[in-house]
């Protein structure tokens, strides 16, 4: 099998949802670190124009968009496969997956996790109380319905773990790192089992932020 090359940044939660993917998969993979303040540079952007990670390259085939990456390496890797048969199931999976990059990480993510984790961690920065104060009735809104799409499942598209869970555990991750999560996970219980579920995995134990931190040393 082939060696897929994922440009990304140690850190990222789009880019350990390829990684976690892959780790799914049993599929050989290297890491390819995109330092930090570089991700506008001529040499990422002619990977990927709008200067974002994570990248895929395979076989020089090139690809960008967590998405279009997670659903390729279902398709060329089929075993085990990561969508569900069953229509509806699936169509669950992309509602779930497109919730997490339309209302977890715009307007909720990206502000309360960089402002209570990437930006002290990274940038040496004290958080923006206000900023993360305004995200919270949206940040509300998503865990409540993530919830409820959960519902008694054991994964978002039912007994089986899928793309969208690999998408949404790098994310949901983080809020347990924050005090907002009393208000925002704690709550739901089936949230919490399912996060805890997803973090006992081997894939996900393999792509921790400190685990891809080595393997960009490395590289």
């Amino acid at each position: 099998m082939s060696e897929f090359i994922v440009h990304s940044v140690p850190g990222s939660p789009f880019g350990r949802s390829v990684l976690a993917t892959l780790e799914e998969k049993g599929a050989p993979y290297r890491l390819a670190p995109v330092a930090l303040g570089t991700s506008q540079s001529p040499e990422h952007l002619a990977r990927h124009p709008f200067g974002r990670v994570p990248v895929l390259e395979h076989d020089g085939f090139m690809l960008y968009e967590t998405q279009a990456i997670l659903r390729y390496l279902d398709r060329i890797l089929p075993q085990p496969s990561l969508t569900p048969a069953d229509p509806r199931r699936a169509a669950r999976m992309d509602q779930a997956m497109n919730i997490n990059d339309w209302y977890l990480f715009q307007g909720v993510g990206n502000v309360i996790v960089f402002h209570r984790v990437i930006a002290p961690r990274i940038m040496g920065r004290a958080p923006d109380e206000a900023a993360i104060e305004a995200a919270m009735p949206k940040a509300k809104i998503v865990f409540n319905e993530l919830a409820r799409l959960l519902g008694e499942n054991a994964y978002f598209s039912g007994a089986m773990i899928s793309l969208a869970d690999l998408m949404l555990a790098p994310a949901v991750e983080f809020f347990t790192l924050v005090p907002e999560w009393s208000v925002l996970g704690a709550p739901h219980a089936n949230l919490t089992a399912w996060i805890a579920r997803m973090q006992a995995r081997p894939s996900m134990q393999a792509t921790t932020w400190e685990r891809v931190s080595e393997l960009a040393k490395a590289a």
